[in-house]
């Protein structure tokens, strides 16, 4: 869906809100923490290859699913499902890194965001 309604001229859209900027960067904290996590938590040599890899496939799943120009124009509980996995891998990377409490703090906040976002962008 459009993010541009009808009362709106060609080539324009609706401002940011908080909300918008807060799910932004819940999305980069998404891939900062599957890299951090990548590079930490594995030996070397594997630490470069999923250090490098799994932030470029979280990346690549939101462009291709989740992003505001989408390769693909998905049902939104797809797109919602989607996003839910790359904030669940972050979740995980964060808690694998033993870091619960902010792992937790994150996934209440990315969960809550990411509804509100979603409620506001199909309403």
């Amino acid at each position: 869906m459009s993010s541009q309604t009808p009362e709106q001229p060609a080539g324009t859209r609706r401002p940011l809100s908080a909300i918008d900027v807060v799910a932004f960067l819940c999305e980069i904290l998404a891939f900062i923490a599957l890299a951090v996590w990548g590079f930490v938590t594995w030996p070397f040599p594997w630490n470069i290859a999923v250090g490098i890899a799994t932030p470029v496939l979280a990346i690549l799943l939101w462009a291709l699913f989740v992003s505001p120009r989408a390769v693909f124009a998905v049902h939104p509980f797809i797109r919602a499902v989607v996003e839910l996995f790359v904030y669940a891998g972050a979740t995980a990377a964060l808690w694998a890194m033993q870091l619960t409490w902010v792992g937790l703090a994150y996934a209440v906040v990315a969960v809550t965001v990411g509804v509100i976002a979603g409620r506001r962008r199909f309403a």
